[in-house]
């Protein structure tokens, strides 16, 4: 057997470290690298680990390399998948009860990282004595995501941020209620809040691959996230883990791969607990619409109603449902045509309802933007001069808010012409 990931292998019984998971504590990923090279990853000779704060590490390629190269390998021994975990688990003692509880909770789609989450304590419980002790005392302890920020920090994100943010506490409120039943994790790691929130944070920051089967691959986890991507990662039908250039990568470039939608920033700070301000594009923000058939065909969807950054362009989806919303309550024929246009493809007339509408479009989206605007200037101003140490969290809530502001910013610029030219005159606009 392999004892690089036997748990079964040889160790000494006296356990002599445990992870310390303490916020203020540094991360050994230099044993972590030494560790992986003994256990068989393999690497591209340029791949490079490297960090500029001792907190917060990345990958580069110190030679050019070109699309398709083989950059990484991970032998399955190494890889935490749920599966995998999952039969370890239920060998161990009874864990299908928390599982089941979680889905009466509505929580059926977390089972997957509920698996990993628990193998990550049953890991740490057994200190250096773990076959993967090198990696999880590699592992980030201070987090900057939902689940690691105060109430009050919470309480100073504009709604769609909130509303991520809030989806991501009940997952491991979630995770918390049903913890109980398990056999495998003993009474006092289960009691151990901090140490549950940080085993939650690894798994839901670095696990990927399909729903049902997540894994996490040491040394696979440490590529960062770009829209613009490097590094593409397969998960092998083998268990092992390999990672390829998606294109030519000249030397000194960083190696990045997606963690999801490059327009939905919100998304990445709720979760991960970063702010990507390379995105190209955010959600427009206009929350309080219900969804329905015929708004989703328009394009009612978090990734597709955008406000672009640089340009303050607004995209179509953001016009086309504004202009249903309106039509609903000013004229229900018209709003028929124009989705049956659209959905047949006549721009023409779609055009046409536009225009003999766009007062009252650009007006209704002047009207959001300018209410956005009084409200994250509430929210930052409530934030400004609290004590970082007690809320560490928020700078990082207010640069989200002002990179948000930005981009409202220069929506504003390009639609208050707009409104003027078309002569719309400013009113409430209920649905929006």
């Amino acid at each position: 057997s392999d004892t690089c990931t036997d748990a079964n292998a040889p160790f000494s019984t006296q356990l002599s470290a445990y992870v310390d998971i303490n916020e203020g504590t540094g991360r050994d990923v230099g044993a972590m690298d030494q560790w992986a090279t003994g256990c068989g990853v393999q690497r591209a000779g340029g791949f490079q680990l490297t960090s500029e704060d001792g907190l917060d590490f990345s990958v580069m390629t110190t030679e050019a390399l070109p699309e398709g190269s083989p950059l990484l390998y991970v032998p399955e021994q190494m890889v935490l998948s749920s599966n995998k975990a999952k039969q370890e688990l239920e060998a161990m003692g009874n864990v299908q009860e928390a599982v089941s509880q979680l889905g009466r909770l509505g929580a059926g789609t977390q089972v997957s990282e509920f698996y990993l989450f628990l193998k990550v304590l049953v890991e740490y419980e057994k200190g250096d004595a773990s076959p993967w002790y090198p990696w999880l005392n590699s592992l980030p302890r201070l987090f900057y995501n939902a689940v690691s920020m105060t109430d009050f920090c919470l309480e100073c994100l504009p709604p769609y941020a909130f509303a991520l943010s809030r989806g991501e506490r009940v997952k491991f409120d979630n995770v918390m209620n049903v913890l109980q039943k398990v056999d495998a994790v003993s009474p006092s790691v289960k009691e151990n809040k901090e140490l549950c929130r940080w085993a939650f944070n690894i798994v839901h920051t670095r696990a990927f691959g399909p729903d049902d089967n997540k894994h996490i691959a040491p040394m696979g986890d440490m590529f960062n996230h770009g829209t613009e991507t490097e590094v593409s990662i397969n998960y092998n039908e083998d268990g092992s883990c390999s990672a390829f250039t998606t294109r030519d990568v000249p030397a000194g470039s960083p190696l990045r791969a997606s963690y999801g939608c490059p327009t939905n920033p919100s998304f990445f700070f709720a979760t991960y607990g970063f702010l990507d301000e390379t995105s190209p594009a955010s959600f427009c923000k206009i929350m309080n619409i219900t969804p329905n058939p015929q708004l989703l065909d328009l394009g009612y969807d978090f990734s597709r109603m955008l406000f672009y950054k640089d340009t303050g362009d607004i995209s179509e989806e953001v016009w086309d449902v504004m202009l249903y919303q309106i039509l609903g309550t000013k004229n229900r024929d018209v709003q028929q045509t124009f989705y049956n246009a659209h959905m047949a493809g006549d721009a023409n007339t779609k055009q046409q309802i536009h225009q003999q509408y766009f007062a009252d479009t650009s007006t209704a989206l002047q009207t959001h933007v300018d209410t956005f605007l009084k409200q994250l200037d509430a929210l930052s101003e409530k934030g400004r001069g609290k004590n970082y140490n007690e809320h560490p969290r928020l700078p990082l809530i207010l640069k989200h808010n002002e990179f948000v502001r930005e981009t409202f910013l220069r929506v504003k610029a390009n639609l208050d012409p707009m409104v003027a030219q078309a002569g719309g005159v400013r009113e409430p606009v209920g649905a929006f």
